[in-house]
């Protein structure tokens, strides 16, 4: 896809929660009260609104091979083709932010599927249109391109693109390879599609009988509710039960899995790069050693989340730690349920040290239904927030159940929806898209602000145990755990480069093997059944092409900039406002640089694990006050 199409959903693990009264369970849609929907008509007013829109952006499109040729003429040509790109692209996103996010409502809706379907041909006949802007850059010398700039002062704006192009000239093709390229995208998210469809709107999720008698069928929601609940035989069967369906189904799953890591590779070939990962970092000009810095740094630290894994089980006082008990509530007398408003008040008030302009947008967020709330029958699992229709605003996804779980990724995604809503505010259209490798610096960093705000607030050491396990559940799921699957990509990625099959047992084999490492398994820590050998194909991530590792380094980064702004440091302060604001202006190790943050070193990452065995002794002295 050309790089100014903009359509920078991101994804948040699939949700933990406990079951929780009122509408928090509500499956119709039409019950839900408006004020809990977003409202998708500040997009397009109706269906048929969008209709014409899209019927003038197919009509448009073919009309950028008049700037076919004419690049190197001058700067004026230049700039008109850029800016005419430019508008088609800001016009595409819009379209498939409006026909995507209706979709996601309820998946089953045959008609917003089909919208959402066409316009991925759209974006692959305009993929192929534009595929020869690139290649005639590339013929244009360095001092003609700032000559152009210096004479044309509206290329400035331009000026970034012009030089990621020229740095990625190895990896990119002539026009005619370009288009080649571009017309496989008609395809190349097949395996994703068909994965998506089948999971939310197909597979046959199982049912399960609780200890008190209740039937439960585990669709993605029920079975993140249901997995912490405080009855460990009842965890033990949602598990068990869960987890067998999808082994059921490991060979349809693998296959679809394996498709899209060929697609994969066949980008990495069709760009002349060394390795699929390489080829996914490039596009931000990501070191790969960042990536296998990661793992390492991880795998050099695992005493340390093992050391959190003993906690756990000292706290729930069982005799042996298995995997089924990883989601259950620390302290099942302490029930943190939290409504959609108190919510709403705690996240408001814990952004305070971002400055009266933050809020006020985030509370425009919460009265203007940029927020569609609740889950319901066909909805789309898990929660993102979605920056793409650059003239309106962001809007998110949620599927609250009423847990601080909820509540820290309410507040998550809002740290999404301010870089959007502040970089698109600041940046002309063709820098305001951030990079996915910082985009979660913010959300993890509003988590923090939360957990530092409720702690501040609450003196009871239950409540306060309950507390400091939820902010060590966040390292555990966005450091170790997100890493976990990044070595699990990168592992799949290799052997497919190196010519083996990937088949559903293989997966299931090879992903026991690195989660029954991580978690300890030989050593006793946790003990991982076997069923937790299916998991990989529960998590949609993995259709993402490299993205889960972004969850870890983000969260180191965002753990060494938030401690520096909650103990009162103004100038760290603008810096991350500037930061949020700065969009896609640069790369992203460089934004991040001038924050504050290097993460070329493992400055990071030593922090948080600091921060983390900090945690631990205030929950250990705790303990040793209950006489636990």
């Amino acid at each position: 896809m050309h790089p100014f199409t903009r359509i920078s959903i991101s994804l948040l693990g699939l949700l933990v929660g406990e079951s929780s009264a009122g509408l928090g369970q509500e499956r119709d849609r039409n019950k839900i009260p408006d004020e809990y929907k977003w409202n998708l008509s500040d997009i397009y007013p109706t269906d048929d609104t969008w209709k014409k829109a899209k019927e003038q952006l197919v009509a448009d499109i073919p009309s950028v091979k008049k700037y076919r040729g004419t690049l190197s003429s001058s700067s004026e040509q230049l700039l008109g083709c850029l800016e005419f790109v430019s508008h088609l692209a800001k016009e595409f996103s819009r379209l498939s932010s409006y026909a995507g996010m209706n979709s996601d409502q309820d998946t089953r809706e045959s008609n917003y599927l089909a919208m959402k379907q066409e316009m991925g041909q759209i974006g692959t006949t305009f993929g192929a249109e534009v595929a020869f802007v690139e290649p005639e850059i590339l013929k244009i010398d360095r001092s003609t391109i700032d000559s152009f700039i210096a004479q044309e002062k509206k290329l400035e704006v331009y000026r970034h693109y012009l030089d990621d192009i020229l740095r990625r000239k190895a990896h990119t093709g002539n026009e005619g390879e370009e288009k080649i390229i571009a017309d496989a995208s008609l395809m190349s998210d097949g395996a994703q599609s068909i994965y998506s469809v089948f999971m939310d709107a197909e597979f046959p999720f199982p049912e399960v009988e609780l200890r008190d008698g209740k039937k439960v069928k585990l669709d993605q929601a029920a079975f993140n509710l249901h997995r912490a609940s405080a009855n460990r035989d009842d965890r033990k069967k949602v598990f068990a039960s869960f987890f067998g369906t999808l082994y059921e189904y490991r060979r349809t799953l693998g296959a679809e899995l394996s498709a899209n890591v060929n697609k994969d590779m066949f980008y990495m070939r069709a760009r002349n790069y060394g390795s699929s990962l390489q080829s996914a970092l490039d596009a931000n000009s990501i070191p790969v050693q960042v990536y296998h810095s990661l793992v390492d740094n991880v795998d050099a630290n695992l005493s340390t989340f093992h050391r959190y894994l003993k906690l756990r089980k000292r706290i729930l006082g069982i005799d042996t730690l298995h995997y089924y008990d990883l989601y259950a509530p620390l302290l099942s007398s302490v029930q943190l349920r939290y409504t959609v408003d108190e919510s709403k008040q705690n996240v408001l008030a814990s952004l305070a040290p971002l400055g009266p302009e933050y809020a006020s947008v985030t509370k425009k967020a919460f009265n203007e239904r940029w927020i569609d709330v609740y889950p319901n029958g066909g909805k789309r699992s898990g929660a993102y927030s979605n920056g793409s229709a650059y003239d309106v605003h962001p809007y998110m996804l949620l599927n609250y159940n009423g847990k601080y779980d909820d509540m820290s990724t309410l507040a998550h995604e809002l740290g999404h929806t301010m870089q959007s809503y502040l970089s698109n505010k600041t940046q002309p259209y063709p820098t305001a898209d951030y990079p996915i490798f910082v985009a979660e610096v913010a959300s993890t960093f509003n988590e923090a602000l939360l957990i530092d705000h409720m702690l501040k607030t609450i003196k009871d050491d239950n409540v306060r145990l309950s507390l400091l396990g939820s902010y060590l559940e966040g390292i555990k799921g966005t450091v170790f755990r997100q890493t976990q699957f990044a070595e699990f990509e990168l592992r799949i990625h290799d052997l497919a480069e190196k010519g083996e099959a990937l088949t559903g047992d293989r997966l299931n084999e090879l992903y026991r093997e690195i989660t029954r490492k991580y978690y300890g398994h030989d050593k006793g820590v946790c003990i991982v059944d076997d069923e937790i050998k299916s998991e990989w194909s529960y998590i949609p991530h993995f259709y993402y092409n490299f993205y889960v590792y972004q969850y870890a380094t983000a969260f180191t980064a965002s753990a060494a900039l938030s401690e520096q702004v909650l103990a009162g440091d103004k100038a760290v302060t603008k810096r991350y406002i500037d930061f949020l604001s700065a969009g896609g202006s640069d790369y992203p190790i460089n934004l991040l640089k001038k924050a504050g943050v290097d993460m070329t070193n493992s400055q990071p990452f030593e922090l948080t694990m600091k921060k983390m065995n900090r945690v631990m002794d205030e929950m250990e002295k705790i303990l040793d006050r209950r006489g636990k």
